[in-house]
């Protein structure tokens, strides 16, 4: 394919790729843990969105303002980004497990004009909403809550057809705020030309989904990961996507897998570990798999060489990131090769750079970079053009990763360039935690770093220095644990926590987590 490929028509919206479905095809099925089930087709999904575009007109909303969405695993969830991004609203992806702080943020920094949340989960909304003038509208789903608008009488009486918004291929369509190395998160600006080159390139050519097939990607809305995949992969290719509302256990995945014969799957390496470790693996029939990939963290050979014996089926690797789509992956008719992280899904403009923001030659460690000219890269840093340059080296965007390179343009991880963990698919900056950590009233100092886990791939784990006079005992660490728990996203907490005397530090006092970074990977061996 050429660049052009990739390149969307100049006046797009997004969710053009969603119009010309048939009407009676079902686009998503859903089941919860207790076994409740839902399906809508494409022709009922877009008149839903279409009346919800109609009411958030009639409220005063317009093209390039900002909605905070905090929705579970529902079929509404999809109703409301479509209806937002067919207005030409900007969505900014929000997680059900943040807190009020973060919420907090979220809002003020986005100057965010609406928010749109699960009645359930209104209550962190409201604790965080305080002194945010831009916020007019607070809109609630599925149950009324007092000082809030209920989205069904919102979208009541609206017409059921609507054209979309006359966006440009350049207009702003996602918000998404990722964990940074220091200071607040950074939010993430894509457009709706993005989406058009990600269909191109993740939802053709790795997830390789096929009109009609079912899709299950397991990621959660409030996620770039939910925005690749079950949204816009799956709708924008005319699937039918599979919506499981409940946790995760093993068994329970591999049953739903066979019992919805589900031809695309989308898990994360965690997902397929657990998986893997199952004593009744052997029992399911899977046989209906066409496509496996993972994302997020390499995943274990081991783990690949299971799934392979079990059901002749393999796990395919891909590496992106929230600023991009798939950059690097293993395609489904690319030979693999274990352990490698594949080869750029764009060839040319995925490549190693050097110091000097050169490609490296072949065999040479260095930051992977992605060629400013991609399609399929982020618009900006919302509010913060800085720190867009500091991440420019020549005529690439360094990732923060680094590899290097085979003589058949394969890759190699060799680890991250900065401080932030992945951990379970969860992207999580070291700033987060230690700025909740310091706010107990035991903690001296702390450094947060990434350790290695079997399961997991990493968890957070903090070193932390006491107040004179405190003891570190396995009471303290599990107070610890809830104390951040309870300031931030409960997946940021410290599953592992080790009191220490001191920490190392350059001479000008500045912590240097790849000491202890280097000290628990060596643990590993």
């Amino acid at each position: 394919m050429k660049l052009q490929d990739w390149t969307a028509p100049e006046r797009y919206n997004l969710t053009r790729e969603m119009d010309d479905h048939p009407s009676e095809r079902i686009a998503l099925k859903w089941q919860d843990e207790s076994g409740d089930y839902e399906e809508i087709t494409y022709g009922a999904l877009r008149q839903a969105a279409n009346r919800l575009a109609g009411g958030l007109a009639e409220l005063g909303m317009a093209k390039g303002e900002r909605v905070l969405v905090l929705v579970p695993r529902r079929i509404v969830s999809y109703v409301i980004y479509m209806a937002c991004l067919k207005l030409g609203l900007v969505v900014i992806p929000t997680s059900e497990m943040l807190r009020a702080k973060d919420l907090g943020y979220r809002l003020g920094h986005s100057e965010a004009k609406a928010v749109i949340a699960y009645a359930g989960l209104t209550g962190e909304v409201d604790k965080a909403a305080a002194g945010i003038p831009s916020l007019e509208h607070r809109i609630s789903v599925a149950g009324r809550v007092q000082g809030w608008l209920p989205m069904e009488q919102l979208s009541a009486n609206q017409p059921e057809e609507r054209a979309a918004a006359d966006t440009h291929r350049e207009d702003k369509a996602i918000l998404t705020y990722t964990s940074g190395t220091t200071g607040e998160p950074k939010g993430v600006v894509h457009t709706h030309g993005w989406a058009y080159a990600h269909l191109r390139i993740t939802a053709s050519a790795w997830l390789n989904i096929e009109p009609g097939d079912t899709v299950w990607a397991t990621a959660a809305p409030g996620w770039q990961k939910w925005i690749w995949s079950p949204f816009l992969s799956v709708l924008g290719r005319g699937a039918t996507g599979f919506v499981y509302n409940g946790r995760f256990h093993a068994d329970r995945y591999l049953e739903l897998l066979q019992e919805y014969r589900i031809q695309v799957l989308c898990c994360t390496p965690t997902e397929y570990r657990l998986m893997a470790k199952s004593e009744h693996l052997g029992s399911y029939d899977l046989s209906s798999l066409q496509s496996a990939v993972s994302a997020g963290e390499p995943l274990n050979r081991e783990v690949i060489d299971i799934f392979r014996r079990r059901f002749n089926l393999t796990i395919r690797d891909g590496y992106g990131q929230t600023e991009s789509t798939l950059l690097i992956g293993t395609l489904k008719e690319t030979p693999m090769r274990i352990g490698s992280m594949g080869q750029p899904t764009v060839p040319g403009l995925v490549t190693i750079i050097d110091e000097e923001g050169k490609p490296a030659p072949v065999g040479q460690v260095g930051d992977i970079g992605v060629h400013k000219q991609m399609p399929a890269l982020f618009s900006t840093y919302y509010k913060d053009p800085q720190r867009v340059a500091a991440s420019i080296r020549g005529d690439y965007f360094v990732t923060g990763d680094r590899a290097w390179r085979d003589e058949e343009d394969y890759f190699w991880f060799e680890g991250r360039g900065d401080d932030i963990i992945i951990s379970s698919g969860y992207t999580i900056g070291p700033f987060e935690v230690e700025d909740a950590l310091m706010k107990h009233a035991a903690v001296k100092e702390c450094a947060v770093v990434a350790s290695p886990d079997e399961v997991r791939g990493h968890v957070v784990k903090a070193f932390i220095v006491l107040q004179s006079g405190v003891v570190g005992n396995e009471q303290l660490v599990l107070e610890i644990q809830q104390h951040v728990k309870e300031l931030t996203a409960p997946y940021k907490y410290p599953r592992k926590v080790e009191f220490v005397a001191d920490l190392p530090k350059t001479t000008s006092g500045k912590i240097r987590r790849v000491v202890l970074r280097e000290q628990e990977a060596a643990l590993r061996v």
